[in-house]
């Protein structure tokens, strides 16, 4: 196994595919991938997939400049993991413990141009509350960025859980974006009380503060960006909720770790089971969570 703490280090998988482990901001213990296609940043804590960009185009994940970079503290922006509670839980830290504990790094992958980091989550005092489980977390950067959380209840009884790839998305002007994919879903509405609301809307437009839980749908999401002439599509499996998030001004100011006119560059399109979508997986079962991130010119 790679241990997490790894001096710099470097696995040439061909002359043009290389991933080095070394340290990123604040010290963290990071992953740098490099291929012929794209590139990425995974940070070990809370295996933390902080950046991917295609060869020749724009950066596809948003990462705050006001993130802070510290042990035990959640990165604000990039992909983070969800696990195993989404959103507030009394007495314990939001969305989860996965987040802000340091993974390891169990294999590294190349196949066909592509390059594969399979991650681990290892035992902790937070885990003991639910019955024995495995968390591995599949990362492949090529053309297409795909990440893929497996969870297995190694125990002999029920494991319940959320999980949620909180994505944040790089745009290049909030009010001229649309989202596509989720018309006809039931969702939760955060900002209105949890209200129970259909989505009528073909095309979504963020105009103020927006925070909905999609419930039982399972379809591929698209951010049309007119400014940065690109179409990101979410392409997701195992997935029974979606989640569309962005502060806007009031939130952003409230956020310590979140610039106070970020809101303009990004929007959360989340992949996940949560709410009424949570699991219950049998003794000896795996659950997987799988999205695939791509971009076309529009």
């Amino acid at each position: 196994m790679l241990a997490e703490n790894i001096r710099t280090k470097s696995f040439i998988m061909e002359k043009t595919s290389r991933v080095i482990f070394g340290k990123g901001k604040g010290g963290l213990q990071k992953i740098h991938i490099h291929t012929p296609l794209s590139e990425a940043e995974i940070y070990l804590q809370g295996a933390h997939v902080t950046h991917f960009q295609r060869a020749g185009g724009p950066p596809l994940l948003f990462v705050s400049a006001q993130s802070k970079f510290q042990n035990g503290q959640p990165i604000r922006g990039g992909v983070p993991i969800i696990f195993p509670w989404f959103g507030a839980c009394e007495g314990k830290p939001m969305h989860g413990f996965a987040r802000n504990q340091a993974w390891e790094t169990s294999s590294v992958l190349h196949n066909d141009g592509a390059v594969t980091v399979v991650l681990t989550l290892p035992d902790s005092p937070e885990s003991e509350a639910f019955p024995k489980f495995l968390v591995e977390y599949w990362v492949t950067v090529g053309e297409k960025l795909s990440l893929e959380l497996k969870i297995t209840n190694r125990s002999n009884e029920n494991l319940s859980f959320e999980n949620c790839l909180h994505t944040y998305f790089t745009v290049g002007d909030i009010n001229a974006i649309s989202v596509t994919g989720l018309k006809g879903g039931e969702f939760l509405d955060k900002v209105d009380n949890f209200a129970r609301k259909t989505e009528t809307n073909e095309q979504i437009k963020i105009t103020g503060e927006t925070d909905r839980v999609y419930l039982a749908t399972s379809s591929t999401v698209e951010i049309l960006d007119s400014k940065l002439g690109r179409k990101i599509i979410v392409a997701k499996e195992g997935s029974n909720s979606t989640v569309l998030w962005n502060p806007w001004i009031a939130k952003a100011k409230q956020m310590a770790d979140f610039g106070d006119e970020e809101y303009l560059r990004m929007v959360c399109v989340e992949s996940g089971n949560v709410s009424e979508n949570k699991l219950t997986l049998p003794a000896g079962k795996t659950a997987s969570l799988r999205t695939i991130l791509s971009t076309e010119k529009i």
